[in-house]
C-alpha cells in the first residue's frame, strides 16, 4: 500500500505545481527561481561538447504520456549539437520494474521503435506489464524476441545501468516526473515553466543560453 501512495504522490507532484501556475503565460520571461532551478552542483554529461537535455520520466506516468504527444516533434527537430537522453526514474516497486524494461529496450537498441507502444499498451490498453514474463509476452507483438528481452532484462549491464539512473536521479533532487535537465546544471517540469508547450519553451531558451556560454 505505502509503494501505491508513494507512486501516485511522485506521479501527480507535477500536476499539481502545474494547477498553480496556470496563471502563468507565454509571455512572462524566464527566470532561474521561477521557471526553472539551477542545481547546486552541476553533473557531469553523458557527451561531452554537445548540450544534454534529459528527460526523466515513469511509463506508468500519465502526466509522462501526455507529454509525449508534445515532446517528441520537438526531440525529432533538436540540432546537431544537442544530445537528448531519456532516463527512468527509479522510486521503488513498479518505477524500477518499469525502468528496467526501459533500459532493456535501450540496451537491446529497439527502444525507439517500441516507446510508444509500451506507453500505449499501459495507459490506452490497460496492460499493467508488471513482470518480466508479461513485458516480454506483450514486447513479442511489437516484434521483439521474447528470450532476448529477458536475458538481457537480468544481464548485468542493465543492473548497472539501474544503479547508474539511481545516482542521477538523486544528483537531479528529482521529487516527480515528467521533468527535464539541461547540461546537468537546470531543473524544471511541466508545473514550475506554465504546461507542455512552455516546458519546451524553457528548454529552448536554456539551450541558447548554454549555447552562448561555450
Amino acid at each position: 500500500m505505502r509503494n501505491l501512495i508513494l507512486s501516485a504522490a511522485l506521479a501527480t507532484a507535477s500536476l499539481f505545481a502545474l494547477t498553480a501556475t496556470v496563471t502563468a503565460t507565454a509571455a512572462e520571461p524566464i527566470e532561474a527561481g521561477k521557471q526553472y532551478e539551477q542545481l547546486s552542483s552541476p553533473v557531469q554529461v553523458a557527451v561531452p561538447g554537445k548540450i544534454e537535455v534529459v528527460e526523466l520520466f515513469w511509463y506508468g506516468c500519465p502526466h509522462c504520456y501526455q507529454f509525449e504527444a508534445t515532446i517528441n516533434p520537438w526531440v525529432e527537430q533538436l540540432p546537431d549539437d544537442v544530445s537528448f537522453l531519456r532516463i527512468p526514474a527509479l522510486f521503488g516497486g513498479q518505477w524500477n520494474v518499469h525502468g528496467q524494461m526501459f533500459l532493456t529496450l535501450e540496451a537491446m537498441q529497439v527502444e525507439q521503435k517500441v516507446h510508444t507502444a509500451v506507453f500505449e499498451g499501459i495507459h490506452t490498453d490497460g496492460k499493467k506489464l508488471a513482470t518480466p514474463e508479461e513485458m516480454a509476452e506483450f514486447l513479442a507483438t511489437q516484434g521483439i524476441d521474447k528470450e532476448a528481452f529477458l536475458n538481457t532484462y537480468n544481464s548485468f549491464a542493465v543492473k548497472g545501468q539501474m544503479e547508474k539512473a539511481k545516482k542521477l536521479a538523486m544528483a537531479y533532487q528529482i521529487s516527480g516526473v515528467p521533468v527535464m535537465i539541461v547540461n546537468g546544471k537546470y531543473r524544471f517540469d511541466l508545473g514550475s515553466a506554465g504546461g507542455p508547450q512552455r516546458t519546451l519553451d524553457v528548454a529552448d531558451y536554456l539551450i541558447a543560453k548554454e549555447r552562448a556560454a561555450q
